[in-house]
């Protein structure tokens, strides 16, 4: 009896307000109603008619109009004609994408885990290119890979190029802009997920006599694949349907599906054929991204 006199009651006091469940469950939503818009009229729209634009007569222009006659041979048709590009543009950046983490994963590696007090120096000089335009970025590699340039003059001097050899115009030159180019959208997810590493497991492996390849290949590989995935979709995706890396350092035989595409909405004024040239580079694009994260996703529960 003694301990329920102690026991605070509520008489007296007044009622708490009624909860508006109602409102709390809405209120998300209603957060997310300006992106939705946004996505709504500058993505969902326009693509819309973009795939409508792909089904247009091919015999029509912007002078006498374009009739909706549902042609679906647009499709085959601009493959047919353009299937060197398009692989072009796979090769081009499945081999930048290579270079790309030969070179991105031990940078990452390496700001994250040993830069010790030059990290965000580190961080800042890898994004630092991106600070200017994409298009002067491409231009100062023109000049360097030029033909009167010391980097050509030098591979010269020590014979890896013949006199008459050069690197502009080739597809070396397109190779290394997209390398260059998209490298920081790889070294940033991965120094995210290698900043998460915890050193004591890489010492506890080397308690159990693991090598330092069988401990990179057992515990930093496997903790790293979420930026590994991340920033290869990243880099592959836009290195695709790029352009501008063909368009100054290289020539025509050295374009890509995305200056086909350029040319036909800006300078032949082909709109079917350009629409339908996109998307069968998105289709391609998101077909090889299901497969990879199905892959991924995979050897990663494994």
């Amino acid at each position: 009896m003694s301990a329920l006199a102690h026991v605070p009651t509520s008489a007296g006091k007044p009622a708490p307000p009624p909860v508006r469940r109602g409102r709390n469950r809405l209120l998300p939503y209603l957060l997310l109603l300006p992106g939705a818009a946004w996505l709504l009229v500058f993505f969902a729209l326009p693509l819309v008619q973009l795939a409508s634009a792909s089904l247009y007569d091919p015999a029509g222009s912007l002078s006498t109009g374009y009739a909706m006659t549902w042609a679906f041979s647009n499709y085959p048709d601009a493959l047919q004609a353009y299937w060197p590009q398009f692989s072009r543009s796979f090769l081009y950046s499945a081999i930048a994408l290579v270079l790309a983490l030969l070179m991105g994963y031990p940078l990452a590696y390496a700001i994250a885990q040993k830069a010790g007090r030059w990290k965000n120096l580190l961080l800042v000089a890898v994004v630092a290119p991106m600070f200017t335009s994409f298009l002067v970025r491409t231009l100062a590699w023109k000049t360097i890979l030029s033909d009167n340039g010391a980097l050509v003059g030098l591979l010269r001097d020590v014979h890896l190029l013949g006199p008459d050899g050069r690197l502009l115009a080739t597809p070396i030159a397109v190779v290394l802009g997209l390398t260059y180019n998209f490298l920081p959208f790889l070294v940033l997810p991965l120094y995210a997920s290698l900043e998460r590493l915890d050193p004591r497991l890489l010492e506890a492996a080397s308690d159990l006599y693991a090598s330092p390849l069988r401990a990179f290949a057992k515990v930093t590989l496997p903790l790293s694949m979420p930026g590994l995935i991340a920033g290869t979709l990243l880099f592959f995706i836009p290195a695709t349907g790029d352009y501008i890396n063909a368009e100054l350092l290289g020539t025509p035989n050295e374009y890509m599906i995305g200056n086909v595409i350029d040319s036909a909405f800006l300078v032949r004024l082909d709109y079917p054929q350009g629409a339908a040239l996109s998307f069968l580079l998105m289709a391609a694009i998101l077909a090889i991204v299901f497969v990879y994260l199905r892959r991924a996703g995979t050897e990663e529960v494994l």
